[in-house]
């Protein structure tokens, strides 16, 4: 019999992401804006890992090649962490599940695989879910771009730096996980750095706030947690078929969009539910797609 470890701690990664959007919102509403809190979050998170695995640091000095994964990573963070926090929580997941068809694109571009007829199937799915999301009832296509938000824009940016990621990790799979991982989290804090001075040097964020401990020990907490549940990622991951691993982590849209509902009163219209429905489609159908045949 197999143990159902590995199933509840992807569920709890699941969780936790899905969640997520609430301490960064209760972060902003206290001053720290998610972009400061992403780089403050994981220089909590990469020091500790530095701590916990100093050889680590020396492993991925020798791959230079990391710098594309810290990068793809970090911006992956970035855009969903603000998105969420200003946006529509289940929009943003759902634009940010993209990431399967995405995944289509780079992997041919980057890996040479060209895509199936069941690959081609699941991008249709996939950016007509995006349709029926974005494009407001009483709209032509032509406005499909014009009622776009900034948190829809970042949702979208994100998932393509997630499918990014997963594509990277996939060609970088003969460099040791532990410089790969201190690579994602130093490209979280570095890119959530940059970003921050970038964009409050240009006004668009306000700078680094004063020392408050309401938002402090939101970020300790959530750097600690967000740690925990990368372990229980690594832990379920590692002992699941990369297919199972990949349908239950699509609980986290269920969390979200529960938790949305709950917390931030948040409406579900019937296009976004139509248009979800499409993207998970599509992503579920990437997932089955992976799974190992007898």
């Amino acid at each position: 019999m197999h143990s159902p470890l590995p199933v509840f701690a992807l569920l709890l990664n699941a969780l936790i992401w899905g969640l997520s959007w609430w301490p960064f919102r209760l972060m902003h509403e206290a001053g720290l804006h998610p972009l400061w809190a992403t780089a403050s979050m994981y220089a909590l998170v990469l020091a500790g890992l530095l701590a916990l695995r100093p050889a680590s640091l020396r492993q991925a000095w020798q791959y230079p090649v990391l710098l594309l994964l810290a990068a793809s990573s970090g911006l992956n963070n970035v855009a969903f962490n603000w998105a969420v926090t200003v946006g529509d929580v289940v929009r943003v997941i759902l634009l940010f599940y993209l990431m399967p068809a995405w995944a289509v694109l780079l992997a041919w571009k980057l890996l040479g695989e060209k895509p199936t007829p069941m690959a081609l199937l699941r991008l249709l799915l996939a950016f007509g879910g995006v349709v029926l999301v974005l494009l407001p009832a009483d709209a032509s296509l032509s406005g499909l771009f014009a009622g776009l938000t900034l948190a829809d824009a970042l949702a979208v940016f994100g998932g393509f730096m997630f499918a990014l990621t997963n594509v990277l990790l996939r060609r970088f799979q003969g460099i040791p996980a532990q410089a790969r991982m201190l690579a994602m989290f130093a490209g979280c804090m570095s890119m959530g750095l940059l970003t921050a001075l970038s964009a409050s040097s240009a006004g668009m964020v306000p700078g680094f706030p004063a020392f408050d401990s309401s938002w402090a020990f939101l970020a300790l907490g959530l750097a600690v947690v967000l740690m925990f549940g990368n372990w229980a990622l690594q832990f379920g991951a590692a002992r699941l078929p990369s297919g199972v691993t990949s349908v239950v982590m699509l609980s986290e849209v269920v969390f979200a969009s529960i938790s949305s509902v709950l917390i931030a009163h948040e409406q579900l219209s019937a296009r976004t539910l139509a248009g979800g429905a499409l993207i998970m489609g599509a992503a579920l159908l990437a997932t089955l797609g992976r799974a190992p045949r007898k």
